[in-house]
């Protein structure tokens, strides 16, 4: 037997008969991160219930199993839990020309995601109500390529909806602290946060809040700067990157997070999550509540960890987001308080795309952005003359949904020091898992976990251009960056449903499931 076997392994040399599916399938490496740890390892699913049954720290040869049995020694490449992306916009239905399921999980698979959790807006109607989530629900059915989950919204006005849409089996809430960008999910005030917290104290779930307010200050601040007069006035051309940044400082961030933690005491229970920070000022704050007993954590994203203001050409509005992409000192500040995260200090805990896409005449890029091969930036309906590469009139978000594995492996190889491939499981794996309550069946390489497996070429690298962007449109700040790291192929729950060689499994069609089983555990 192999050494720290977890079972026996199968009768060698049993023969299936021609009419009997194999009832396992094996893969095995030289290098996989099982339970977090690289290792050797030989893993074997079951079939029929795509659930792991047993892994080997070790590779057994093919002659162990059953004669017939399909059987993958993919050494030297490694084998990878599925990533979970806790945080992506898919848009449908009512804005299905953004994206879709069918598109955004193709594009989350063929980067080795096999698990992503939809957030509530931007579809039209947005996951504030039962009905809402129900609407999802249908537009979602046989077009999902990897397992999907669903977020709940918190707006003015509906608290009562929510421990509702805890037994329907959203993964957790999000609400905004400013203005989301689309009316029909507005912004809650303090008092709505309370009401929240109230109807939510004791639910396994997890609260989330885009975390910005405008605060009492007199500098140049927010959208209105556009059309404003002196204090408020543009700090510079509006199709100047610096002068957004300008409008959107750290003290944003902060400012909402105080606010945050201001009623965490109405919940003392119930888990809260920043998403997508992106101001290293905030960290103090977060770490001095964690300190104080408070259950907060915060996530980053993959753009926050690989662009930098000072890199962003006048007019590319591609990389316009909120909260914006700040300097790259911060970017090293974030890099070092995630690096800290496995000593229990650091507050940045997970890793996700915030995929948020949008049609290309939304970015209003100029001509010398634009790209014929992707569309990005041809045919831009203007709002007004002159709104070309203005930042603050172009939608804000960032498409990159399965080119985070890759983004990440990039950027942390260059930094070198402790970075390395069971970081990424545990910031993009392990740790998504459990903010969605999915740490039992998802993230890692277990015994009684799914197996969502990915097979992944550490060394190779490729250029993102339409090929490599599976998102509906191909408008991204990645395009023509190269990129190391190559996804090889994506097993959901024991079936390989893409390979770079060979694509997709399309005659079989869509595997994803929709996560729908009520949450059993908070984060």
């Amino acid at each position: 037997m192999a050494p720290h076997a977890t079972t026996p392994p199968p009768t060698a040399h049993t023969q299936l008969h021609s009419h009997q599916s194999p009832p396992i399938t094996v893969l095995a490496s030289s290098r996989a991160v099982v339970s977090g740890r690289l290792t050797e390892a030989t893993i074997i699913i079951s079939t029929a219930t795509g659930k792991i049954t047993a892994i080997f720290h070790s590779v057994l040869p093919a002659s162990d199993f059953p004669e017939g049995t399909p059987y993958t020694d993919y050494s030297p490449f490694m084998l990878l839990p599925g990533l979970v992306d806790a945080h992506v916009h898919l848009n449908e239905p009512g804005r299905t020309e953004w994206e879709g399921f069918w598109t955004g999980t193709r594009a989350a698979a063929f980067g080795g995601v096999t698990t992503v959790v939809d957030m509530p807006l931007n579809a039209i109607p947005p996951t504030t109500t039962v009905q809402g989530l129900k609407e999802k629900v249908e537009a979602a059915k046989g077009k999902c390529w990897v397992d999907v989950g669903f977020y709940g919204g918190v707006v003015p006005g509906n608290s009562g909806e929510l421990k509702a849409l805890v037994r329907e089996g959203v993964r957790g809430f999000k609400g905004f602290l400013i203005d989301s960008g689309v009316e029909e999910f507005p912004a809650v005030s303090a008092k709505d946060i309370a009401l929240a917290m109230g109807e939510l104290k004791d639910a396994p779930t997890t609260l989330m809040f885009h975390a910005e307010m405008i605060p009492p200050i007199t500098a140049s601040i927010g959208d209105d700067v556009q059309h404003s007069h002196p204090p408020l006035a543009p700090s510079g051309p509006l199709d100047h990157y610096s002068t957004f940044l300008d409008s959107r400082p750290p003290s944003f961030e902060t400012y909402a997070i105080a606010e945050i933690l201001s009623l965490a005491h109405l919940a003392p229970k119930l888990p809260l999550h920043i998403v997508h920070l992106s101001a290293i000022e905030a960290i103090p704050l977060l770490r001095e509540a964690r300190k104080n007993g408070i259950n907060v954590t915060a996530e980053t994203c993959f753009h926050y960890l690989s662009l930098a203001a000072e890199a962003v050409r006048a007019g590319d509005t591609r990389h316009k987001c909120c909260p914006p992409i700040r300097s790259q000192s911060n970017q090293d500040g974030l890099w070092a308080e995630l690096m800290d995260e496995e000593s229990g200090e650091g507050v940045i805990r997970t890793v996700v795309s915030d995929h948020s896409p949008c049609t290309p005449n939304l970015k209003l890029l100029p001509g010398e952005f634009a790209s014929k091969k992707t569309g990005c930036g041809a045919g831009v309906t203007v709002v007004q003359e002159g709104d070309e590469g203005d930042f603050f009139a172009a939608w804000g978000g960032i498409s990159s949904v399965g080119l985070g594995l890759p983004i990440l492996w990039t950027e942390g190889s260059k930094r070198g020091g402790k970075f390395g491939v069971e970081e990424v499981v545990r910031w993009c794996c392990r740790n998504t898992a459990k903010q969605v309550g999915l740490e039992r069946t998802k993230g890692d390489l277990g015994v009684g976990f799914d197996g969502d497996v990915v097979v992944f070429d550490d060394e190779a690298s490729f250029v993102v251009e339409p090929s490599t962007m599976l998102f509906r449109n191909k408008c991204s700040p990645y395009e023509n960056k190269t990129l190391k790291g190559v996804v090889k192929e994506t097993w959901l729950r024991g079936q390989k449903i893409f390979s770079r060689e060979d694509g997709f499994s399309e005659k079989s069609g869509p595997a994803g499931k929709l996560l729908l089983e009520p949450r059993k555990s908070k984060a």
